[in-house]
């Protein structure tokens, strides 16, 4: 039984290879013809991956982003308007204050940093250059934790210093870009720690520069730039008297990161004193950066939002529920405020590229099977020229199965070159993407969306073949011969 067995085997798998040879005898002999046929396949595969690399660019930074905004565990408690039913308790609403911060520190055990932010709208001027700041705020020192800041050089400025409402500040590398120059320009690294900034008119000393917070694919083209010259070392300089250097530049790794490198902090005290009062008494009592109750001669400032940290993601519903019954408790009811988490934007962010993701599978799965519209149109009009070389293969002892995988072969053949083809024309299309469409995130070819792809342009490929080869195998061999 072994030896029958083992024959057919052998001589099954000699068939099969004298089929395969002749299908791509058949499309070797009509080169250009299969090259147009291909060309649909070509296009949705390499559309495909193109598509998966972009995605799969974005998506990689957003999530940087969402790291460098301070991870899921921050919480963002903002003002809002009342709901239609407390419309009437308007005149009651107190809005956020600094004693919502004090209450939350002592009744809120989930929460386990509070950093108050008051927002200004400024115009930053120094060095006879302008800028108009994204993000002026006053707040605590725990705010540089909150926000995943990173002193480079200088110092934070400290409780100290908000308890006296001292004009000092810390900047970010893209306000030091726009007012000093960046280092590309310089020559060298500018640091402008010790230097006047006039902040709306009034002068501030910056005693202190965050660290240059960039993406992944920022930083990588940045020092292959510096590795071909093109940018110079930045060797480290302090600016010590006016300067004037010509144009401006800073690298923008993304939203997040440019709004990082475009902050201004200075203290929670200053920022009220001189730009939401106009007194000069101490503002929000003791306790700034430690314990303490809230007080002072200003009663009780409405601030922009509040920065809040809690233990764990995992207890993000009960941390959000905690804060909210410490705030309606101390809103007396009124729910005038709202919350900002970080996985709400993680939420989105994975939407969006769900659907992105799904828009662009569709438009390339179109123009795949556009391509098998293709390779099915060209294989019925190939056995339409080979009728009588198909009766007379069935005369001589061809099977309808030979005949059947002869032509279905021809359809995946053309499927597949189509396809491997498609895998390397999607690096130039990727290539041009980046070149015409320039983004934050380079876009990253995965090994995955290349399989996929190809595996898409092998099932069309064996879809589009199935009608062809089912009627080239039912062909009478009587009537193929006779046929003109």
């Amino acid at each position: 039984m072994t030896a029958p067995s083992a024959g057919i085997v052998r001589h099954s798998s000699a068939q099969f290879s004298t089929t395969l040879v002749a299908g791509l005898r058949e499309i070797w002999a009509h080169k250009f013809r299969s090259l147009l046929t291909m060309l649909g396949i070509i296009l949705g595969v390499s559309s495909l991956v193109a598509m998966s690399a972009l995605v799969k660019g974005m998506e990689k930074g957003a999530k940087e982003a969402l790291v460098a905004v301070g991870g899921l565990e921050k919480v963002r408690v903002e003002p809002q308007d009342l709901p239609v039913e407390q419309r009437h308790l308007k005149d009651q609403a107190v809005g956020i204050t600094i004693n919502d911060v004090y209450v939350l520190r002592n009744g809120a055990p989930l929460v386990t940093r509070v950093s108050p932010e008051m927002r200004v709208p400024m115009t930053a001027s120094a060095n006879g250059k302008t800028f108009r700041t994204f993000m002026c705020a006053g707040v605590w020192p725990v705010a540089l934790e909150l926000m995943e800041h990173v002193i480079e050089h200088g110092r934070m400025f400290n409780e100290l210093d908000d308890e006296m409402a001292r004009s000092v500040c810390v900047i970010g590398t893209a306000t030091r870009d726009e007012l000093w120059g960046s280092p590309e320009e310089a020559g060298c690294e500018v640091i402008p720690v010790g230097q006047t900034i006039y902040l709306n008119g009034l002068p501030f000393t910056v005693i202190g520069m965050f660290k240059h917070y960039q993406s992944e694919q920022e930083r990588k083209t940045r020092e292959l730039a510096r590795q071909q010259g093109l940018l110079a070392p930045t060797n480290q300089a302090r600016v010590t008297g006016p300067q004037r250097i010509r144009g401006h530049s800073h690298g923008r790794g993304g939203w997040a990161f440019w709004i990082k490198n475009a902050t201004i902090f200075m203290p929670l005290n200053t920022a009220y004193m001189k730009f939401r009062s106009g007194i000069s008494l101490a503002g929000f009592g003791p306790g700034r950066g430690g314990g303490g109750a809230p007080g002072g001669a200003t009663g009780d400032p409405r601030l922009s939002s509040l920065e809040l940290r809690i233990r764990s993601v995992d207890l993000l519903p009960e941390s959000l529920q905690q804060i909210r019954n410490v705030l309606m408790s101390t809103h007396k009811g009124i729910e005038d405020f709202t919350f900002r988490t970080q996985e709400d934007w993680a939420d989105q962010i994975n939407t969006f590229i769900h659907n992105v993701r799904l828009s662009g599978s569709l438009i390339a799965g179109i123009s795949l099977l556009v391509g098998g519209i293709g390779i099915m149109n060209i294989m019925l009009a190939s056995i339409s020229e080979r009728v009588r070389e198909i009766g007379i293969r069935k005369s001589v002892g061809a099977t309808t199965s030979d005949i059947f995988v002869q032509i279905l072969v021809e359809s995946v053949v053309i499927a597949m070159l189509g396809g491997l083809v498609g895998l390397v024309t999607s690096f130039g299309f990727v290539w041009l993407l980046s070149w015409f469409s320039p983004t934050d995130n380079a876009p990253i070819v995965t090994v995955t969306a290349m399989g996929v792809a190809f595996g898409f342009s092998v099932c069309v490929g064996i879809l589009a073949g199935l009608f062809p080869a089912i009627k080239a195998a039912r062909l009478n061999p009587i009537q193929a011969l006779r046929y003109e």
